[in-house]
């Protein structure tokens, strides 16, 4: 058996173990375990059944991580979006009214898609057309959202008829506790702990218990039920021609996500080639897509190739084996739902805040000796917070670029693909 592991995952040819990677299997695992309640927590703000939406999660991760294993043979682990949830849940379900059956159906519309510009090499096209600068914008204004929805859910900003927003009451000590555990995963992360997410929340977590303001539910149960979100999903309500942005937006937020997270968690692994270029990087774009099918079908949003698959390539994860140990260890965690459920929102709102934070280091790329680049860039980046849609901020940012290249003479850097992106947005304005 183990010497079918290591001739399967060509573990030799990666100069790594068995032993290694099943280590870090289980540290990619502890940094990103956070998303099997912080998942549900967030969709379950639609309506959607947080039992369901908890073991969709799972089963949706499990699978799609299996599939990363043993199909690209990349130590990548992937689970549902931070920030497509938030677009799901605030954007579409909350933002537009649309109900969350015809949000899965959008969403599963949106993988196929995405899968069959995979399969007919069209994503990389796509990537290659879109400028950077608004993908930065795009990834960053996304962050900001997140983080915005993790001050709200954590109460630290509340509604105010002046002013729109203002400072929640931090003498609550549910509040404040927000604050705690932001403290506390930036210090885990500024010394490199493994699991600081997790940590963070398990501090607060803790702490609430001990006060009293969370009760303990207990450990181990039997899997929730899942079938309030499986199958549900409305394809006939989701093909209609208002739902074109929230598709479109959905390939284009996962398609800027995905390929950035990919690109930088190959570099760190060493596993470029020497023209700066990934093997078989088809097979990994595949898995992204019918895990995001897989998991409209269950009851789960989006799902991407998460930024803590670092924590187990630090750890010396090179080969599909450490994404096969997460697989399993995400099935184990069916059995842990009376932990999740325990788990309080000022538990897990200062991980949004830390995320959202983090998707916000790329601004730095941004040209900022360029107006026709950093200005569209920068109005998908605020549009997205304040217009609490992660769709609209993309369409105003789109919609504007052409224009400001074609005025200040530089049409000739603009891709017909851009024009045909801005037109469809403009559309959706006028006619939507």
């Amino acid at each position: 058996m183990l010497s079918f592991l290591s001739h399967y995952f060509k573990l030799k040819e990666l100069n790594t173990s068995i032993k290694t990677e099943v280590l870090a299997g289980i540290t990619t695992f502890s940094t990103m375990a956070y998303v099997i309640f912080l998942n549900p927590q967030m969709l379950s703000q639609t309506g959607m059944d947080f039992d369901a939406c908890m073991v969709a999660t799972i089963l949706t991760s499990s699978f799609a991580c299996l599939c990363m294993g043993l199909i690209a043979n990349y130590p990548f682990a992937l689970a549902p979006s931070m920030g497509l949830n938030a677009y799901f849940t605030f954007g579409i379900v909350l933002g537009e009214g649309i109900s969350w059956q015809t949000a899965l159906g959008a969403c599963l519309i949106a993988g196929a898609i995405f899968l069959l510009l995979t399969i007919l090499n069209i994503r990389a096209y796509i990537i290659n057309a879109i400028p950077l600068s608004l993908r930065i914008g795009t990834i960053a204004g996304i962050g900001i959202f997140i983080a915005l929805i993790g001050m709200k859910n954590g109460g630290l900003i509340v509604s105010d008829p002046n002013t729109l927003v203002t400072l929640g009451d931090l003498l609550n000590p549910e509040v404040f506790l927000n604050l705690v555990g932001v403290v506390g995963i930036a210090a885990l992360l500024s010394w490199n702990i493994r699991g600081a997410f997790l940590l963070g929340i398990g501090l607060n977590w803790l702490i609430g218990l001990v006060t009293g303001l969370v009760k303990w539910q207990g450990i181990f149960s039997l899997p929730r039920d899942i079938t309030p979100t499986l199958f549900q999903l409305n394809l006939l309500e989701a093909i209609h021609p208002k739902l074109i942005p929230v598709v479109l937006s959905l390939i284009f937020v996962a398609i800027f996500d995905t390929a950035g997270t990919l690109l930088g968690l190959a570099g760190q692994a060493g596993l470029l080639d020497k023209n700066g270029k990934l093997p078989r990087a088809k097979r990994i774009l595949y898995n992204d897509s019918l895990g995001t099918m897989v998991g409209a079908s269950l009851g789960t949003s989006p799902l991407t190739i998460y930024l803590e698959s670092a924590s187990g390539i630090a750890a010396g994860g090179r080969s599909g084996l450490t994404a096969v140990v997460v697989s399993l260890l995400f099935l184990l965690s069916l059995f842990l739902s009376p932990l999740a459920i325990s788990i309080p929102p000022f538990a897990t709102s200062p991980v949004l805040l830390v995320i959202g934070s983090m998707m916000t280091m790329q601004i730095r790329e941004l040209n900022y000796e360029d107006p026709t680049e950093f200005i569209p860039a920068f109005l998908i980046l605020i549009s997205i917070p304040l217009s609490f849609s992660i769709a609209t901020g993309i369409a105003i940012g789109f919609m504007v670029y052409p224009f400001i290249k074609l005025f200040s003479g530089k049409s000739a850097e603009l891709s017909w693909i851009i024009w045909v992106i801005s037109a469809l947005f403009a559309l959706n304005f006028i006619y939507g």
